[in-house]
């Protein structure tokens, strides 16, 4: 499994998700993106700063696809190096690789859909809460299966960001598009914890469901298309999850 944190953020911050996952079996890689973050340290080097901050700010934020394309070059990497024929960690044995799945947040999550559409090793995907920023391949992503996990007020079908609807229509194989009502951008992260701990507001949704959603849906779809289990959470509204709205345009 494959975590990629939004722009400027580091990869704890998405420690909750990453955590829970482990937990359940999975194999976990969070990536810090070089060049993308401030303060990430290389062993034997300086700490990076966040040149691609800048760059972004300067463009206006029309650099986004050189992001997730580096994004996904990074991906390809991470992959190349824990699954090839000599493999960076002692334990990459215990990695399945015929059931490899890519999740992120904000730019990460987009950046899971270009990832998966260079590299046919990712078996499914998640974006949580990111704007997409490259336009599907003419066969979706191959078939494979992928999730949009967004706030509500921004991420329903035809609300603010239009990108969730074309990119819906471009999917070829089983998808989800999922809102949670009372999620703000960061609330698929570590930071409403995080918040919560200095007594910072964050989104009105509640920091434990918050944190709670968040594990228990993207669990259910890598469950159900990486390990072929039946999970009845993904068939529609729940009622221990009220927040969870189910969209099918």
């Amino acid at each position: 499994m494959v975590l990629s944190p939004g722009f400027g953020m580091p990869r704890f911050t998405l420690t909750a998700l990453a955590v829970d996952l482990a937990s359940r079996g999975y194999v976990v890689a969070s990536l810090d993106h070089a060049y993308e973050s401030s303060g990430t340290s290389v062993p034997g080097g300086p700490a990076l700063t966040c040149v691609a901050c800048t760059i972004m700010e300067e463009s206006g934020g029309t650099k986004a696809p050189v992001v997730t394309a580096v994004r996904a070059a990074d991906t390809r990497f991470v992959l190349d190096r824990l699954t090839g024929p000599r493999p960076a960690w002692r334990y990459a044995g215990t990695i399945d690789r015929e059931r490899i799945g890519m999740a992120g947040h904000s730019i990460g999550g987009a950046s899971a859909a270009t990832a998966m559409a260079g590299d046919r090793r990712i078996d499914a995907g998640v974006n949580m809460d990111g704007t997409f920023w490259d336009a599907l391949p003419s066969d979706g992503l191959g078939g494979r299966p992928f999730m949009l996990l967004g706030a509500d007020e921004y991420h329903r079908p035809g609300a603010g960001d239009t990108s969730w609807d074309s990119t819906w229509a471009g999917l070829s194989g089983p998808r989800h598009w999922l809102t949670v009502d009372g999620a703000d951008h960061l609330g698929f992260t570590d930071a409403p914890v995080l918040l919560g701990h200095f007594g910072i507001p964050g989104g009105t949704l509640a920091t434990e469901r918050a944190v709670a959603v968040t594990r228990t849906y993207v669990a259910a779809f890598f469950d159900a298309y990486l390990r072929d289990e039946d999970q009845p959470l993904l068939d529609g509204p729940d009622p221990s999850n009220p927040e969870v709205r189910f969209h099918r345009p």
